[in-house]
């Protein structure tokens, strides 16, 4: 591998980054986790991790071509790749305050049906690719790299989004059944209705 530890985590650190960004997955994870469960969601986080896999892929062999064929592309490629997450980043904070649209044909429900949803949001959206296009530049001397390079970018561009949904969806599931069982929601009032009578108690005297 030509690629070191520390730009590989690097990268990966800022592929979860951006999976804190809010998009349809997301929406279609709490509807599935909250019509059928944690089973219902990780066929979706599957899809959607192997259709990371194959942009990524495709972006590193493309782009790491462009940078061996012409002397000055990686300098270029890397300013792009700065702008791209400056851009990005800009983008995301001047449509915080939108609401996040829902595509019905990510919450049918069924396993097939959840990673073949999965799959098509990643492969049918040209977004994706030009998102890899614009990150890896930023994180690795593409025009260096080898097979074990790729199989390395490959395998963290599916963990990262994989552990992320399903982590969210694990999180969802149990907060789910958690709301749903009285017992549970019985405990948690009586555990917060104590705080707030112990927050007022100990007001005056502060």
């Amino acid at each position: 591998m030509t690629i070191t530890l520390a730009e590989l985590g690097f990268y990966i650190i800022g592929l979860y980054i951006l999976f804190l960004t809010p998009g349809p997955v997301w929406v279609a994870l709490v509807a599935r986790v909250m019509s059928g469960g944690f089973a219902q969601a990780w066929p979706l986080a599957m899809g959607v991790a192997i259709g990371d896999i194959f942009w990524s892929v495709l972006a590193a062999l493309g782009m790491g071509w462009v940078a061996s064929s012409f002397g000055s592309a990686m300098l270029v490629l890397k300013i792009v790749a700065a702008l791209f997450f400056v851009w990005l980043g800009v983008t995301i904070i001047r449509s915080a305050d939108h609401k996040i649209t829902k595509d019905r044909k990510l919450t049918r429900p069924g396993i097939w049906a959840g990673f073949v949803a999965g799959l098509i949001v990643i492969l049918a959206n040209p977004k994706a690719i030009l998102f890899y296009m614009g990150v890896l530049p930023g994180f690795f001397d593409l025009s260096r790299l080898t097979a074990p390079d790729v199989v390395a970018i490959g395998a963290a561009s599916f963990l990262v989004p994989l552990t992320g949904n399903l982590g969210m969806a694990f999180f969802i599931d149990r907060a789910r059944q958690l709301l749903s069982s009285p017992n549970s929601l019985r405990r948690m009032n009586l555990a917060a209705g104590s705080l707030l009578i112990l927050v007022g108690l100990i007001i005056p005297f502060t």
